[in-house]
């Protein structure tokens, strides 16, 4: 039985954690971390755990932690992972955090975009990039494994296909993402609120939202060559879920048939990955409550572009269900242990 802790079990992230793993059979948390609510019971936070978890909350000491459990999930605020790990944490236990402190290997670039010093740059090397799809591999390795941002996550999986197989111009990537709030995280915040959200769309951070480096460097490293792209995001008024539309110039004419059988021969063994039909647009409402991620593709012979789309849980497959998937691959586990949740409809 792995010994998993989490440190911030009380946000979003990592409720979504406390969830998946009690559904877990080879896992059970031994620490519900979480500054916030020291003492306290974890279900006087989340009422639906009642009668199911009974331990209190405790605080984010990764040194005491990393002596008592064999994982440590960090579901926290850029910057808290890095300045608490260390080479004796390391030595113990293996990590799995869901900020972005190790996702970015050029420490300058991460500086730069998340406006913080980055606490212990001497690990960006090592840390895997949790993209299971991807570098399944490399995961089943580590012992520091950077958890993908919920946007990078569907952003790059609609796309790279096309970047890998130099079917795009990379010069040309737009990228139009829309998220329900939850990815805002748990804490109060003005904008958030009923009012404010409800009955209405906006984009934010334009041009500088800090999931931007994060695609672009993967699918650089897809294609081969430098990629800049505009990725814009958009809040819209539901609770979970993540669209993503993208936009690029084909360099060659191609068929439907030609780029479906690349779509098919990148996802077709990917349990979480559903390629859909001809003419289905991912929607977000089929993949709710799920680590699955739906995507597809409409060619645009008038404008010689092509359309790829992705929708996802950005608490499932772009947090939480994720880092699940990570521990799997850890432990030598099958890899879709604990994460075979059906998507809830209604």
């Amino acid at each position: 039985m792995i010994k998993a802790g989490i440190i911030g079990s009380t946000g979003y992230a990592g409720a979504e954690l406390v969830r998946l793993l009690m559904q877990h059979k080879h896992a059970e948390i031994k620490w519900y971390g979480s500054r916030s609510y020291i003492d306290k019971k974890y279900y006087e936070v989340f009422q639906n755990m009642f009668e199911i978890v009974e331990d209190k909350c405790l605080d984010d000491n990764m040194e005491e932690l990393s002596s008592a459990v064999d994982v440590i999930f960090t579901a926290t605020p850029q910057g808290l992972c890095a300045s608490l790990v260390n080479e004796e944490v390391l030595s113990k236990v293996k990590i799995i955090d869901l900020s972005a402190d190790f996702r970015i290997k050029d420490v300058n670039i991460y500086e730069k975009w998340y406006g913080i010093e980055h606490k212990s740059p001497q690990f960006i090397d090592e840390a895997v990039y949790g993209l299971c799809e991807i570098n399944r591999e490399k995961i089943k390795g580590a012992r520091l494994i950077a958890n993908p941002g919920c946007y990078p996550t569907c952003s790059i999986l609609s796309i790279y296909p096309m970047a890998k197989e130099g079917i795009i111009d990379t010069d040309t990537i737009i990228i139009d993402a829309k998220s329900g709030t939850s990815g805002a995280g748990r804490g109060a915040k003005v904008n958030n609120l009923y009012c404010e959200v409800n009955e209405n769309i906006k984009a934010y951070g334009v041009t500088t939202h800090r999931h931007t480096p994060e695609i672009e460097e993967q699918l650089s490293y897809a294609s081969g060559r430098e990629v800049i792209l505009n990725f814009t995001p958009h809040l819209v008024p539901m609770n979970r879920g993540i669209l993503v539309t993208a936009y690029a110039s084909l360099k060659k004419s191609v068929s439907y048939e030609e780029i479906k059988s690349i779509y098919d021969r990148y996802y077709k063994e990917e349990k979480f990955v559903r390629v859909l039909d001809k003419g289905v647009c991912p929607e977000t409402r089929w993949v709710e409550g799920s680590n699955y991620v739906d995507v597809n593709f409409q060619i645009d012979e008038r404008t010689n572009r092509i359309i790829m789309m992705g929708a996802m849980d950005n608490l499932v497959k772009g947090a939480a269900g994720q880092a699940v998937q990570n521990m799997n691959l850890m432990f030598g586990l099958e890899e879709t242990e604990g994460l075979l949740q059906v998507p809830m409809f209604p």
